[in-house]
């Protein structure tokens, strides 16, 4: 355990706020009004804490606040209203110890972009490839021509006697960096949680199901649960996914309750919509 306790400002708080600073010319002041409004005001945590809520319940805005407010390690920026600071300045917490370096918080943006990063990489991976099929067939064609004729031809001969030695695909695979394709879009977003969520760390996941197929959601509810129980790590974790709900030991908010409140996971109302769509569809499941 890293981080115990966190607060965000009361409704109350943010009328006398509103009142002190007088600001009326602004469409939004988010932050503001957005926790408030189901009277979340205080969250206590555990070594897994899940913000459980449908789109527009807050959930994401709660995990971007703390992280701001700790000043955990991100790697893709977002916007941040004239009000943002005001919002940390009103907010508090208490740790049980020091929370590490390591510690980030990880966002879907963040492994959408590191997919794209992967197909950029792909592309250049691509174009490579058809330059190396045209040396290969031109060393080929040619290869029988070449003398070398001091050190500076030795990589050229090595290039020679590797066509003539070798198929095209076979020359082509040696020739070019391992390609990153082999990893689908589901596997990459999986290597990515993997490669950032190390040892003794807090880590704050928004939405990790996305991109995941249920399979890989159980993957990643594995690798989690692993992290905690022998890597030291702690989360928070803002998800709508029945598979990380039901993570071992999770202590679960339900934001879209007024006043949020603290349920286990089969209570909650989008895992009861789960339930009754498959025992609608319990025969069809029969051989």
């Amino acid at each position: 355990m890293f981080l115990t306790h966190f607060e965000f400002p009361t409704a109350d708080d943010e009328y006398d706020y509103r009142m002190q600073e007088h600001r009326t010319c602004f469409d939004t002041y988010y932050p503001f009004h957005i926790l408030s409004k189901n009277q979340l005001s205080m969250l206590d945590f555990e070594p897994i804490t899940i913000l459980y809520g449908t789109n527009g319940s807050g959930k994401s805005t709660a995990l971007n606040v703390i992280g701001e407010k700790l000043g955990l390690k991100r790697d893709t920026l977002y916007n941040r209203t004239n009000f943002y600071e005001d919002y940390l300045g009103l907010c508090s917490y208490e740790k049980e110890q020091q929370i590490p370096s390591e510690s980030r918080i990880v966002t879907s943006d963040d492994v959408f972009d590191y997919m794209l990063n992967i197909r950029k990489m792909n592309a250049g991976i691509d174009g490579k490839r058809e330059d190396l099929y045209d040396e290969y067939l031109n060393t080929r064609a040619h290869g029988s021509e070449f003398r070398m004729k001091s050190m500076a031809d030795y990589d050229e001969l090595k290039r020679v006697n590797l066509a003539r030695s070798k198929t095209m695909s076979k020359y082509v695979r040696a020739n070019l960096v391992d390609n990153v394709r082999e990893y689908s879009n589901g596997e990459s977003a999986l290597l990515y949680f993997q490669e950032r969520i190390q040892e003794n760390g807090l880590y704050l996941l928004d939405e990790p199901e996305n991109s995941l197929s249920p399979s890989r959601q159980m993957e990643l509810v594995q690798y989690l649960e692993n992290a905690v129980r022998f890597f030291g790590c702690q989360l928070i974790i803002a998800t709508h996914s029945p598979f990380l709900l039901a993570l071992r030991g999770a202590k679960i908010y339900d934001l879209n309750e007024n006043p949020v409140d603290v349920k286990k996971w089969q209570e909650l109302d989008e895992v009861k919509e789960y339930l009754k769509f498959f025992e609608a569809h319990r025969e069809e499941f029969k051989d």
